[in-house]
């Protein structure tokens, strides 16, 4: 699903615990060739492969993974993409430490974790990378983990939440408390957002809604529902 020229929705869906889970990778298009924004569950690349094909891509075309953050769900597959395509790794300084095995992610059930991989290049807030859809910032939004980020792209009105903001029945919504460690933190890193121009989001958890800067400043005063 292409979300504006040059930005595409990878989604990976996974069954387990009788019910079925849906994530939102993306694929951005820059002049050296497609990053990856997170890479999903362990051992279901090959959903990312073939929406990548439905966008007119293969493998090769990829040459970097940017990271949300540490969780499974969105590092699960790193290696497996790496080993696929030999992409340049992207995460928060704040991050590498949990993806490249010298911490363990906070949040991995019964203490498994994904194969840790080096991350190439540790980014901080403010980054800007050269895309087809224009200039993409990286946001720091830590709370719902440490190192957590979101990008944006200002020519767009385009944001892609990571968790940092979730949604449901096509409305933006806050954080999970439930997987949010430093709720307080979140919210603030919300509140961020809200000075953003957005129009519209793509959150990992609920897909891509139409709404943005209003609705986000909403979510960050409380008036969420």
């Amino acid at each position: 699903m292409e979300i504006t020229t040059g930005v595409h929705a990878v989604a990976q869906t996974i069954e387990r615990e009788n019910r079925t889970t849906t994530v939102h990778p993306a694929a951005v298009e820059t002049p050296k060739g497609v990053l990856l924004i997170d890479t999903g569950f362990a051992g279901l690349s090959d959903q990312i492969e073939a929406n990548l094909d439905d966008a007119g891509f293969d493998w090769d075309d990829v040459r970097g993974v940017v990271l949300t953050h540490q969780d499974g769900d969105h590092a699960g597959s790193l290696s497996t993409v790496v080993d696929r395509t030999d992409a340049v790794v992207y995460a928060h300084e704040r991050c590498a430490p949990y993806v490249d095995g010298r911490e363990e992610p906070i949040k991995s059930p019964d203490g498994e974790r994904y194969p840790p991989e080096p991350v190439d290049v540790e980014l901080v807030d403010g980054v800007r990378y050269r895309t087809a859809a224009g200039p993409m910032d990286v946001v720091f939004t830590p709370g719902h983990a440490p190192g957590h980020i979101s990008l944006h792209f200002p020519e767009q009105g385009l944001l892609l939440a990571g968790d940092a903001l979730t949604a449901a029945d096509g409305r933006l919504q806050g954080p999970n408390e439930q997987y949010t460690p430093d709720v307080e933190r979140a919210l603030a890193s919300v509140d961020a957002l809200a000075t953003l121009d957005v129009d519209r989001v793509l959150c990992y958890h609920g897909g891509f809604v139409e709404e943005g800067t209003e609705r986000i400043a909403e979510i960050a005063a409380g008036r969420d529902s």
